[in-house]
């Protein structure tokens, strides 16, 4: 048998976290969670709510950074390109906006053998954006109707909703001793 350097039990698990929670897996488990695209509207925006807001958004793929510490931690940085039409009944301007969602993720550890990517819900704050148009009317429209604003809110409730959903809380858990089972008898 050839000889090893041998290790503690607790130098292998943070090995085995470091080893296993990488930014090319929780990436796909981000990817996983924030889907393709989604539809928003029609939201009622500005005095009256008279102005109907809907939007198509296409998620891109989220950069990370991960940072080695007492926990491992990550910055997420999803993309967003979001085509916007505001119906004022007698006028349809179109917008194009490009946004990006600031996420935070900690890798955990739980009983009986978890490994958890607890990911925090965004707030509208975390959603950056920048609306362009075409026209002055479609810009002076946007900022009496406050459209960024409901834009943030709704896009940092959706991405919320889908952190929540069962599909999303199912890629967030790894079972290792299933993992392990499964490998150890070759299933």
């Amino acid at each position: 048998m050839e000889p090893h350097d041998y290790i503690t039990y607790e130098e292998f698990g943070r090995r085995f976290f470091e080893i296993a929670v990488t930014e090319e897996r929780v990436g796909g488990a981000i990817a996983a969670i924030a889907g393709d695209e989604f539809e928003m509207g029609p939201m009622g925006q500005g005095p009256g709510k008279i102005a109907k807001v809907t939007a198509k958004v296409r998620v891109q793929e989220p950069r990370l950074s991960r940072t080695l510490g007492e926990q491992i931690t990550f910055d997420i940085r999803i993309p967003l390109e979001i085509d916007m039409v505001v119906d004022l009944r007698i006028d349809r301007p179109r917008f194009i906006v490009f946004g990006e969602i600031a996420l935070r993720a900690t890798a955990r550890a739980a009983e009986p053998l978890l490994l958890i990517l607890d990911v925090e819900k965004p707030r509208p704050a975390d959603i950056a954006i920048h609306v362009t148009s075409k026209s002055l009317r479609a810009e002076v429209l946007r900022i009496v109707a406050g459209v960024d604003a409901e834009i943030r809110r709704f896009i940092a409730a959706h991405v919320a909703g889908e952190i929540d959903s069962p599909g999303s809380q199912k890629a967030k858990i790894i079972d290792v001793a299933d993992s392990i089972d499964a490998a150890w008898t070759g299933i």
